[in-house]
């Protein structure tokens, strides 16, 4: 199931290559239009921006998991599937794995991008490491959800309305701005917004930002906070995907 996946990467490339591009456009739009609108100044502001685009890059995976997942579900494949003596996990786990590979290999265009915009890893080897763990096990864990919304659509229209409602979840966060100025309950959903919490740790082991001291737990304790978001969201979906693809529409 790992080596199908990839095999469909390579012969339909159009989704990743359409989010890793989209990806760059934002990471040059934001840090260059909106970063001479900002008090800090533009530099500063593209070493706060490149972490948090990494990690809403990382979070398209809920996009990218549901449509293929939807896409197997509506095409009938996932019923030939459950025909053959394989394990049942294998499908999903399958899909998951081979999509963490290759947000592995295309984080590197953004990050070089990045580099060439005047972002640093001011932080040591390990802790510049630490992030790019963290970035995996984010995207890991945004692709369960988006296996596990896609199967319960069971529809490519469906998945792809959805799909393009999760560009917003960056938005409602601190991956491109501080959260700051907010209104305080809309700091408040921002700061339990998962990607925030994951856009904080990364800046943090990457040594591009400090941590606020007065923000909501997650974000305080941004490594803390990420590991404690992966691990109830995937005790959560990846159970829930699994009995779902199993039973099929029964």
């Amino acid at each position: 199931m790992f080596g199908r996946h990839l095999q469909r990467f390579k012969h339909a490339p159009a989704i990743p290559v359409m989010t890793q591009t989209m990806s760059i456009v934002f990471l040059l739009f934001f840090g260059y239009v909106f970063g001479s609108a900002l008090a800090m100044p533009g530099s500063d502001y593209r070493s706060f921006l490149v972490p948090g685009m990494l990690v809403a890059t990382a979070a398209n995976g809920i996009m990218t998991g549901m449509f293929t997942a939807a896409q197997d579900s509506h095409r009938g494949v996932m019923d030939r599937l459950r025909t053959l003596p394989i394990s049942r996990s294998a499908v999903p786990v399958g899909q998951a794995l081979a999509d963490l590979l290759t947000t592995a290999v295309g984080l590197v265009p953004l990050m070089l991008v990045g580099l060439a915009m005047g972002w640093r890893i001011e932080g040591g080897p390990l802790e510049a490491l630490g992030a790019f763990g963290l970035l995996l096990l984010f995207r890991f864990t945004c692709t369960w959800i988006g296996i596990l919304l896609g199967l319960v659509s069971q529809s490519e229209e469906a998945a792809g309305q959805l799909g393009g409602a999760t560009f917003m979840l960056p938005l409602l966060s601190n991956a491109y701005l501080p959260v700051d100025g907010l209104p305080g309950w809309l700091r408040t959903v921002a700061e339990w917004n998962p990607i925030s919490a994951f856009a904080t740790a990364v800046r943090d082991l990457f040594g591009n930002a400090p941590v606020p001291a007065d923000a909501a737990w997650p974000v305080a304790h941004p490594v803390a906070g990420s590991l404690a978001w992966a691990l109830v969201l995937l005790a959560l979906c990846v159970p829930l995907a699994v009995r779902r693809y199993t039973r099929g529409e029964r």
